[in-house]
């Protein structure tokens, strides 16, 4: 696989079950750049190995005079130099081909696995930790698998000069093949510690970007309730966490990177003593002498990737078990489903609450727990994060479907849609039945203004679809949006289209307006809407409660108005028996809502709290 290649067709199903089996994993599929790096690598490590024995030869046929052997040797030196350029060269074009290639297929991976999981993967890994995994982990894990095989041509040549020397020169050979495993293994019980060190570093890290993305999502409820101080506070004393953690670890390292440049001089001063007696003896010549001390300082240069390898398991190891963690994590059902892939039409029954939505019917359903109703939404769709009764469309489980088949079927519109960054043609750009034009989506959704607003704030867009819109709509107000999103999710035109509170954050005027609009625009279509609003239940042609769980009762709204407590409850906000609150004075209304204003954001400080301590 090369650069230009990427994305993978097909990046394969990972060895999941720990963070060391996910790297073999990631090293095993990528076997053939693995070999072309081992490949350069011995090439260069051995060429810049040979150049010791190239200088002993040179030295001693001007100690016997000898202008062949002289030539000789520098043919040999100026083949050693051509196998050092073309062995770097090509290592650094392998090794930094595996880094991406493996950085890409972890990231293929983890975005199939949030694409697979949908919302289930943020209600059983904390966002800013997926946060972390996509961003730094990815590098360190690379960095890791693309060492492995130039540390594998730097222990290969080691090896290779420790023989070759053996046979050069035995009384020298004899001494470095004893002092180098001592030398490249001394640094081996210091590695737990320094790795022990890395982990809480990575630990504290991966805390810290976790609450840095939760504050920067919550930002605005912390400015409305005065909190930004307190995150910011919480997020300094996190950060001097992470610094300390990264001192404490950074001096375990420079220990390690100590010893390894201390053990290799004293090596080489002790194979030069030795060999000053044994030159002064006439034991060996000068050359032999000379071969062997640039054989230990050429040395030191594959001893240096002992010390990285370490280092790059140590950093990558946690890096890998977070991203293990995060793609073991599977649906309640298979995903491929066990039925042949079908787009089935009908009414839509949910068993677990006995909710029926009729075909080619507007159904309002009406929930006192928004949770609940979330979680209903999402099992609509089919394929929830929970286990649980199959959803039945036309009477086909919806479970038993292919997964894209059931989303092609019915789409579901969660209460906090995402706004991608792009244009609004890009926005706007889904799949659809093409039945539905984007001009008649942005008119049923309200959303004149929000085009105007989009043409204000772009320099060079003249029509709306051109517009730019920033990351998530920050730019937009709330119901901006929601109404862009609304209209996102009537150009697919599915069979089934269920909304989660569609219109909270718009006027009532407005509301008024996208109901009848929707309404008109998904005639003869099924649309679920789950709303508390009295303008959106008024246009609906059924309003079914659900209330613990199950439903309590069916009807039209302003039946349900006079028939049911629990419905007027939620609806009205009025108690259940049916009387409303009873009005109070001016002052003590205006003492009263200080208080509750009060206590409200103490609660949410105290949420807040609890949200980042968990984090």
């Amino acid at each position: 696989m090369q650069i230009q290649d990427l994305p993978y067709p097909d990046p394969g199903v990972p060895d999941a079950r720990s963070g060391p089996r996910f790297l073999w994993w990631l090293w095993r599929n990528q076997l053939g750049g693995q070999v072309k790096s081992l490949a350069w690598g011995l090439l260069h490590f051995v060429s810049v190995s040979a150049l010791p024995f190239c200088v002993g030869l040179a030295v001693q046929a001007v100690v016997d005079r000898s202008g062949r052997h002289l030539a000789l040797t520098g043919g040999l030196m100026a083949l050693c130099g051509a196998g050092i350029a073309v062995g770097d060269t090509f290592l650094h074009r392998a090794a930094i081909t595996n880094w991406i290639t493996a950085a890409a297929r972890v990231q293929q991976l983890l975005a199939r696995k949030a694409a697979l999981l949908g919302s289930a993967l943020t209600r059983r890994v904390a966002a800013g930790e997926v946060v972390a995994v996509s961003t730094g982990d990815v590098e360190k894990i690379g960095w890791f698998v693309e060492a492995v095989s130039r540390f594998t041509a730097a222990a290969l040549t080691v090896v290779v000069v420790c023989v070759a020397l053996l046979v050069y020169q035995p009384a020298l050979g004899v001494l470095l093949a004893v002092g180098l495993p001592v030398v490249a293994l001394a640094v081996l019980p210091l590695l737990p510690r320094a790795t022990r060190r890395a982990d809480v570093q990575r630990d504290k890290a991966g805390r810290a970007t976790e609450l840095a993305s939760d504050t920067v999502a919550g930002l605005r409820v912390l400015r409305g309730i005065g909190g930004e101080e307190l995150f910011l506070d919480r997020y300094r004393s996190a950060s001097q966490e992470v610094r300390r953690a990264a001192v404490r670890s950074a001096r375990m390292w420079a220990l390690i990177a100590a010893i390894q440049v201390l053990l290799p001089g004293v090596l080489l001063i002790t194979i030069v003593w030795h060999g000053v007696h044994l030159a002064r003896d006439g034991r060996i010549t000068v050359g032999e002498l000379v071969t062997a001390y640039s054989s230990v300082m050429i040395l030191a240069y594959p001893l240096r990737h002992f010390e990285e390898i370490a280092m790059a398991y140590s950093f990558s190891r946690p890096s890998a078990k977070r991203a293990a963690r995060v793609l073991s994590l599977d649906r309640t059902t298979d995903a491929g489903g066990s039925r042949e892939a079908e787009t089935p039409s009908g009414d839509l029954y949910d068993p677990g609450t006995g909710l029926l939505a009729p075909t080619g019917r507007l159904t309002a359903v009406v929930c006192g727990d928004p949770d609940a109703a979330g979680r209903l939404a999402e099992r609509l769709g089919g394929h929830p994060a929970e286990p649980g009764p199959s959803v039945l469309l036309g009477g086909v489980p919806l479970d038993e479907l292919p997964l894209d088949c059931a989303r092609t079927a019915v789409l579901v519109q969660d209460k906090d849609p995402v706004l991608l960054s792009g244009s609004l043609r890009e926005l706007l750009d889904v799949p659809a039945s093409g039945a539905v034009r984007a001009e008649e989506a942005l008119a049923a959704a309200q959303c004149g203004d929000v085009l105007e607003a989009l043409v204000q704030g772009s320099l060079d867009a003249a029509d709306p679809m051109d517009a730019r819109i920033t990351e998530r709509g920050r730019s937009l107000s709330g119901g901006q949006r929601q109404r862009l999103a609304l209209a996102r999710s009537l150009i697919t035109d599915p069979e089934v289209l269920v909304l989660d509170e569609p219109t909270s954050a718009v006027d009532s005027h407005t509301e008024a307006r996208i109901a009848e609009g929707v309404r008109q625009l998904r005639t003869d279509r099924t649309t679920v809407v789950f709303t508390s609003s009295p303008l959106l239940l008024d246009r609906a042609d059924r309003v079914v409660l659900v209330h613990d769980g199950e439903v309590a009762a069916v009807g039209a709204h302003r039946e349900l108005l006079h028939t049911e407590p629990r419905y007027r409850a939620v609806v009205t906000r009025e108690s259940e028996e049916g009387a409303p609150v009873p009005a109070l004075p001016a002052d003590k209304r205006t003492a009263l809502r200080g208080g509750l204003e009060a206590n409200e954001a103490a609660a949410l400080r105290g949420a807040l709290e609890e949200i980042e301590e968990s984090a």
